[in-house]
């Protein structure tokens, strides 16, 4: 079984987006994919569904005991070519520490976990920060890094170069483009709401097939 969890070094640097283009990527190929959210939320479920063309499964190591979150983990991905987890706000913030946190969930699963860093106004700093993020805890595995907020080649080029001085593979970016804004108090229940998801979902397919190495990830 191929999986992995889209993690971040905090809120707001783009997991929803990159997982629903992920999702909707590796659908587009052919592939089966079972998507999760770490922790109680009920809105990215709604997104990941739309993409995936699966029901999302909430995975909450605080609500519920680690035996329960392997049991829903492994029974609802039966059948699944791949299983994606996105996690929930920085990956080691947890309720207590990293207690109920997206990095709990995967050290707990044995989950490879594909890093989103936002690269907006930053260039080299971000490789003390992935450096970081790979040796804090040394039972994670960090597969990889996706950059989010791109500005251009060059940019990446700085930020590749960044990447690998930490000792981690980049695994490709996603650009500075506001139509990968999900609007702020977007839920998704309305039917424009779901209108503008859709348009969303599928300029992040675009973005992820054009610039993010999907052989790679699944051979990671």
């Amino acid at each position: 079984m191929k999986e992995l969890m889209i993690g971040a070094a905090a809120s707001n640097s783009g997991k929803t987006t990159c997982t629903m283009g992920l999702l909707r990527a590796f659908r587009d190929r052919g592939l089966i994919v079972q998507p999760y959210k770490c922790g109680p939320d009920y809105i990215d479920p709604i997104f990941h569904y739309m993409a995936a063309g699966r029901e999302s499964v909430n995975l909450d190591s605080f609500m519920a005991t680690a035996d329960h979150v392997d049991k829903s983990y492994n029974h609802y991905g039966t059948g699944a070519d791949l299983r994606v987890v996105e996690g929930v706000m920085g990956l080691f913030d947890g309720y207590e520490k990293q207690k109920g946190s997206s990095a709990e969930l995967a050290i707990m699963l044995n989950i490879p976990v594909v890093l989103v860093v936002n690269a907006q106004s930053v260039a080299y700093s971000v490789s003390p920060l992935i450096y970081g993020f790979k040796h804090f805890d040394e039972r994670l595995k960090l597969a990889g890094v996706i950059f989010n907020k791109v500005a251009s080649e060059r940019h990446y080029s700085m930020l590749k170069e960044a990447c690998a001085d930490a000792g981690t593979e980049c695994l490709g970016y996603l650009s500075r483009n506001a139509n990968l804004q999900i609007p702020s108090r977007h839920l998704g229940l309305t039917i424009s709401e779901r209108e503008q998801t859709e348009q969303l979902i599928a300029y992040a397919a675009d973005e992820v097939e054009a610039h993010v190495n999907l052989n790679r990830i699944l051979e990671l």
